[in-house]
């Protein structure tokens, strides 16, 4: 799929993640075991593999290997890809806390807004826990529109029923940048 390709941004690039970034994903999720309590699912060192394996098997999950100047620093993916109704999610996002605030997640989002608004989809969506301050924030920052609230949507790995904030960002919403 052409959605699933490699994109660029000077030293930092999205990678479609495989089994090659296994160790360079684990230590950068290693540097955050506290993260994982409001994750969906937790790349933590006693379920890493676990959760790698299961988010390579998944087909639905078109998902990147984040790296700076070629080292893995974290991941995100492209979720629910909907092509007829022009329609995707943008998650599954972890940075590794010593590069949090230098302006890369703003980058990583941009690249993957841009290149799905120029693949044709109309309508992306961000999911965040009601409890992910950080990230609710990160993504009005990018101009997507908080929504509204999915009540109980999920049971996390740690069986919280997690309270999803939906943001949506339409393409003639969006400032390139």
């Amino acid at each position: 799929m052409a959605l699933h390709g490699r994109l660029a941004d000077g030293a930092l690039d999205l990678i479609p993640l495989t089994d090659a970034h296994r160790e360079g994903l684990r230590a950068a999720c290693g540097e955050d075991d506290a993260i994982w309590e409001i994750y969906p699912t937790s790349f933590a060192p006693d379920r890493f593999d676990e959760t790698f394996d299961a988010l390579l098997a998944n087909v639905g999950r078109l998902a990147f290997a984040i790296r700076l100047e070629s080292e893995v620093i974290g991941m995100t993916a492209y979720l629910n890809v909907d092509a007829p109704r022009g329609v995707l999610e943008i998650g599954n996002s972890y940075i590794a806390p010593r590069v949090r605030g230098t302006g890369i997640n703003g980058r990583v989002k941009r690249l993957m807004i841009d290149h799905a608004f120029a693949e044709g989809f109309r309508r992306i969506e961000f999911k965040v826990d009601q409890r992910n301050a950080r990230s609710q924030a990160a993504v009005a920052k990018l101009g997507a529109v908080r929504e509204g609230m999915l009540r109980q949507e999920r049971i996390t790995w740690t069986g919280h029923l997690r309270d999803t904030v939906i943001f949506g960002l339409l393409r003639d919403e969006w400032q390139p940048g």
